[in-house]
């Protein structure tokens, strides 16, 4: 039975009605007012008892979904889920992935860097390093003996234009993910601080948000990433604290933002006051193009890492902080793990100054733009927005599939794929379209057969849209 006497007092909350809806059914989840399996009352239902918009009760309910303290089921309507936020991840673990090549599947959901010298380059760096260790390995790292390592990631920077960059500006960290976090940590105040998204983005981004007990906004974007007038919108309406955005290859779509549009965004962050997050993860080496924290490198904080590029295995991240930033960012990494493992900062120094992580990044970045050229010639006569070297592409699918059922079919051949719904939040935005990634783990001619069948069922839609 729907509960037809809750009716909130939202002049108890400021700021806009949505917020505080969602806020007031919060408390009332928490408080036992309203518990779990309760059937809300309808949309359109509360929007009339409470004065509002139906959008409004509609926004505030998409809200506490996401948290986690609402579920919604088609046809029966919306119910309480939980008396707490589950502000973790939604999606399976990636123990759950099923490996390239076992089970007559190929993945081609992440990016996975093809064997170029990694496992000798490793397996002679952990014997060097075998013969030096000491009692240094028995106490606590700091951050204090982090210098030389940082010094090594503004080298491998080199071909990036960044600004004013110095190795107190460079935060170390335990991957992309966590350099995510960690600049959350150092931007997020107040309870409920708002996080622009680009309309599709990283899913790791909303997940770190939630963490953080922040809302999530999506922004438009277009082929040269977020629109500036819908950015200058978000602000005004919104009052964000940090946007995160990627400008050399955009997760998903693939797209370059042009030096004039990025120029934009800086200064519309600077009006707003906003910090920025440039995830520079999947960049491809020596751009020409000054980077977001080259234009604004007061506000910008840009993260990369070593897992598209030498192993995902290694965990090995860092992040560009804002000039003058560098000793707020390390702080957070301190009261989140001290510093480094010993081992990963020690294997990456010694590849860093042997040469060998350039050297396996060149052989990586130029068997991905061997494999990516293959996949355009399999499927460059279907909608396809790609760049050479970025170990993905975007695919608009054909008139007569939708993302929900190409992805099934091409399960049932074998083949796995992230569909556009994986990048948009709860309610927002999935065109019909895929991320294909580059399986750089398998032989070139399985690679191959996947990419043959998905170009069959490409050419013969279904005659029903909604399979």
């Amino acid at each position: 039975m729907p509960d037809t006497s809750w009716r909130p007092d939202l002049a108890a909350f400021s700021g806009p009605k949505y917020l505080g809806l969602s806020r007031a059914l919060r408390e009332a989840i928490r408080a036992g007012e309203l518990a779990p399996g309760s059937r809300l009352p309808t949309v359109r239902d509360l929007a009339w008892r409470l004065s509002l918009t139906p959008g409004t009760v509609a926004r505030a309910y998409q809200l506490a979904t996401q948290e986690g303290l609402l579920e919604a089921t088609v046809g029966r309507g919306t119910f309480v889920a939980a008396s707490h936020p589950r502000l973790g991840p939604t999606q399976p673990l990636y123990t759950d992935r099923i490996q390239s090549g076992t089970n007559g599947f190929v993945d081609l959901r992440p990016p996975q860097v093809p064997e170029a010298g990694q496992t000798e380059a490793f397996r002679e760096a952990l014997m060097i390093l075998a013969g030096q260790t000491g009692g240094n390995w028995l106490d606590y790292t700091s951050q204090a003996g982090e210098e030389r390592l940082r010094a090594e990631v503004l080298r491998w920077l080199g071909d990036r234009i960044l600004g004013p960059a110095t190795v107190q500006d460079v935060m170390l960290t335990h991957g992309g993910q966590n350099a995510v976090s960690l600049v959350f940590d150092c931007c997020l105040r107040g309870d409920r601080p708002v996080v622009l998204l680009e309309e599709l983005a990283y899913p790791g981004f909303r997940y770190s948000a939630r963490s953080a007990r922040a809302e999530v906004v999506a922004v438009e974007i277009d082929e040269h990433g977020i629109v500036p007038a819908a950015l200058e919108h978000a602000c005004r309406r919104h009052g964000p604290q940090v946007l995160c955005l990627t400008t050399e290859a955009q997760n998903p779509t693939t797209g370059r933002m042009p030096v004039e549009r990025r120029l934009k965004i800086a200064e519309i962050a600077r009006h707003y006051d906003l910090q920025v997050l440039e995830d520079d993860c999947y960049s491809v080496a020596e751009s020409e193009i000054p980077s977001l924290r080259a234009l604004a490198p007061e506000r910008v904080w840009l993260v990369g890492g070593v897992s598209k590029t030498i192993s995902a295995a290694l965990r090995f991240g860092f992040v560009i902080c804002p000039a003058g930033m560098g000793e707020a960012g390390r702080l957070a990494a301190q009261y989140a793990f001290f510093a480094l493992s010993r081992p990963v900062a020690d294997l990456m120094l010694h590849l860093f100054t042997s040469g060998a992580a350039a050297d396996i990044r060149a052989r990586v970045q130029a068997e991905f733009a061997r494999r990516i050229q293959v996949l355009v010639n399999r499927l460059g006569g279907f909608d396809l927005a790609w760049q050479p070297g970025v170990p993905f592409a975007w695919l608009n699918l054909p008139m007569g599939w939708r993302a929900s059922s190409f992805t099934r079919m091409a399960e049932a051949e074998g083949v796995l794929l992230r569909s556009a719904d994986e990048y948009a939040l709860v309610g927002g935005r999935a065109p019909n379209a895929v991320r294909l990634a580059v399986a750089g783990n398998i032989a070139m001619a399985e690679f191959e057969t996947a990419l043959d069948r998905l170009a069959r069922l490409l050419a013969r839609p279904p005659s029903a849209l909604g399979v």
